[in-house]
C-alpha cells in the first residue's frame, strides 16, 4: 500500500535527481528524505534508486514506481483543487504571483487597497522572475506579461488586461549634461541575461560599447536614476519618476499584455473571485500609463 507522503519524497528525488535537491524543494533535512525513501523501498520490497557519482537514478522498479505516483499526483491535486473551489469562505489565504516590477512598481497600492476591504484574506505576494506553476497550486492567481496568447495552457482560466509598452530612458541631469557637450560617454544599462534588445534604436544620444550590466532590476532603475546611461524599462516604471525621461528619437516597444490567470477550480474561489474582478478594474485604469500615452513628453 503507498504512503502518499512517502511518494512526495520519492517525486523530489526523482525530478531533483538527488537528496540534496530533494530536500532542499520539500524544506527538510538530507536524513529525511532518506529515511522517506528507505521507508518505502522497505514496503516494496524493491530499490528504487542507484546511486551515482552524477546523482540518483531511478531503477526499473523505480520506473515503473514514476508512473503511478505521478498519477496519484493528479489525482491528489485535482482533489485538492475541486475542495478548494468549492470554499466560497472570504476568509483564508490567497497567493498572488507576478514579476517584481509589476508588484512595486505598479500594484502594491492596489493590493493594499484590497486588503483593507477584506481584512479577513490573508495575501501572500510571490514576486520573483519565476513563472508559477498554477496547475501545481503554487499560487492562486498569476499576473502575467504574455507576448502570444497562444502559448497560455488551455487549463488556465484568464482575464485580459491592457497591453504594455516599453520605452528607452535615461535622466534627465545626463541628458541636459549631453546636450551641453559632456565629454564622458554613455553606456547602455542592461540585465546581464538580456543585453540590449533589436528594437532600442539610439537617433540622437551616442553610447559606448562598454556596457553596465546587473541582474538586478531594482539595480538597473537605480543606475539610470544615477546619470550611468540609458536602458529600457516599462512606460509604467520611467514615466512616472521624475528623475528619468524617454531618450529622444526613440520608440516605444509593446512588451505584451497583461493576463489575470487562475486555474480549473480554484477561480470558483469567492477569495480568487473577489481579487481577480478587483485587480482587473485597476489594471484598466493604468490602461493609459501602461500604454506610455498618460505622460506628456519634453
Amino acid at each position: 500500500m503507498f504512503d502518499w507522503d512517502d511518494i512526495r519524497y520519492f517525486l523530489a528525488v526523482a525530478r531533483g535527481g538527488s537528496v540534496r535537491a530533494a530536500a532542499e524543494r520539500l524544506g527538510v533535512n538530507h536524513s529525511t528524505v532518506l529515511r522517506r525513501i528507505g521507508q518505502l523501498e522497505d514496503r516494496l520490497g524493491a530499490q528504487m534508486f542507484a546511486k551515482l557519482p552524477s546523482g540518483y537514478r531511478l531503477t526499473e522498479a523505480g520506473e515503473e514506481v514514476l508512473e503511478l505516483a505521478n498519477q496519484m499526483e493528479a489525482s491528489s491535486l485535482q482533489l485538492e483543487t475541486r475542495v478548494f473551489g468549492r470554499d466560497q469562505s472570504v476568509r483564508g489565504p490567497l497567493r498572488v504571483a507576478l514579476a517584481p516590477t509589476l508588484a512595486t512598481h505598479l500594484l502594491m497600492p492596489d493590493f493594499a487597497d484590497f486588503m483593507r476591504l477584506h481584512p479577513e484574506i490573508e495575501m501572500e505576494i510571490l514576486s520573483s522572475g519565476e513563472l508559477a506553476n498554477l496547475t501545481n497550486r503554487d499560487a492562486d492567481v498569476a499576473i502575467r506579461v504574455v507576448y502570444d496568447r497562444k502559448t497560455l495552457p488551455l487549463n488556465l482560466h484568464g482575464l485580459k488586461g491592457p497591453e504594455l509598452f516599453g520605452g528607452v530612458y535615461i535622466s534627465r541631469d545626463r541628458l541636459a549634461e549631453w546636450h551641453t557637450g559632456a565629454p564622458d560617454p554613455i553606456r547602455w544599462i542592461v540585465i546581464s541575461a538580456n543585453g540590449i534588445p533589436d528594437w532600442a534604436r539610439i537617433n540622437e544620444v551616442h553610447t559606448t560599447e562598454i556596457q553596465f550590466r546587473t541582474t538586478d532590476g531594482e539595480a538597473q532603475i537605480v543606475a539610470v536614476q544615477q546619470g550611468i546611461g540609458i536602458t529600457t524599462l516599462p512606460c509604467f516604471v520611467g514615466d512616472p519618476d521624475p528623475l528619468l525621461v524617454r531618450v529622444p528619437g526613440t520608440e516605444l516597444q509593446m512588451y505584451g499584455t497583461l493576463w489575470l490567470l487562475t486555474q480549473g477550480e480554484t477561480r470558483k474561489t469567492k477569495r480568487v473571485r473577489l481579487f481577480t474582478e478587483f485587480i482587473s478594474r485597476r489594471l484598466g485604469v493604468y490602461a493609459p500609463l501602461l500604454a506610455g500615452l498618460s505622460v506628456a513628453r519634453d
